[in-house]
């Protein structure tokens, strides 16, 4: 018998419900036009095996639903991230746009950049957060999270990392490639999904700036210097290059790195502010 909330939504979709018209969306659910323009990125949680604990990083392209990743790691460290983010990436390529919360390792609840936010930056990715407390904004990815629990990780135990490994990649290819998805009108991911153009060489190409912009390389405690006052600009940019673009105000400079403006210097009071509302 199917799930009470597959007959409600195909109901919905046809107009069935009070209130509904056919053809239109009850939920205003909302997906991207192309593959690769956003792709959605969590931890699952974490839970024991017979190896210590597993902490399932899950990456999701927004348009096609098709899952890029479910890897089985024994931490959420930035540097496990962005190991499982690299063989990704040489498989199917580089996105617009990826997503994920605030939370360690990839966002920070104060707006300071992270070190991983750098370097998918430095990559050509922009990189967005869900709002605290709001985990519909990545509701694709929750969908996912609720069928890999139900299906693989519920009442089960795995007694070392290769049986996890091969539970992991044996759900994601039924996911992937067999089973259909109502929301792509019983398609499977894999028919609306296709690699990236944009290619990861790994080659890590240094920032240029615009003619008059200051440039200062920030130390290895994260501090700048301009005009005699040391500021502090964080410790994810140690050793990177930074532009200070002077502004009509007078003593005040926009900090940018690459293209993405990170930071305000007020040297009028000595005082310098980071994060992704400057």
């Amino acid at each position: 018998m199917p799930a009470f909330s597959t007959v409600h939504n195909l109901m919905a979709r046809h107009g069935l419900l009070p209130g509904t018209v056919p053809g239109i969306p009850a939920t205003g659910r909302f997906e991207h036009d192309a593959p690769n323009r956003l792709w959605q990125m969590d931890f699952k949680g974490h839970f024991p095996f017979g190896g210590g604990r597993c902490h399932p990083l899950t990456l999701l392209d927004d348009h096609s639903r098709f899952s890029l990743c479910l890897a089985p790691c024994t931490d959420e460290r930035r540097e496990t991230v962005q190991q499982q983010l690299v063989s990704v990436f040489e498989r199917y390529g580089l996105p617009d746009r990826m997503t994920m919360d605030n939370g360690a390792p990839w966002g920070d609840t104060t707006g300071v950049w992270t070190a991983l936010e750098l370097w998918l930056m430095r990559q050509g990715i922009r990189v967005g957060h869900s709002r605290p407390y709001h985990p519909q904004t990545q509701g694709k990815l929750e969908r996912f999270h609720r069928s890999l629990k139900a299906e693989v990780l519920q009442g089960k135990w795995f007694a070392d990392s290769g049986e996890l490994q091969r539970a992991f990649e044996h759900w994601r290819t039924v996911y992937n490639l067999e089973r259909p998805h109502e929301a792509l009108d019983m398609a499977v991911p894999a028919s609306r999904y296709q690699p990236s153009a944009r290619q990861y060489s790994g080659v890590m190409v240094p920032p240029e700036y615009d003619e008059g912009v200051m440039v200062r390389k920030v130390d290895i405690i994260g501090k700048l210097s301009i005009k005699g006052i040391s500021l502090k600009v964080g410790k994810a940019f140690r050793g990177e290059r930074v532009g200070l673009k002077e502004t009509q105000e007078d003593g005040c400079y926009e900090v940018w790195w690459y293209s993405t403006k990170v930071g305000v210097i007020d040297l009028k009071k000595k005082s310098i502010t980071m994060g992704k509302e400057c």
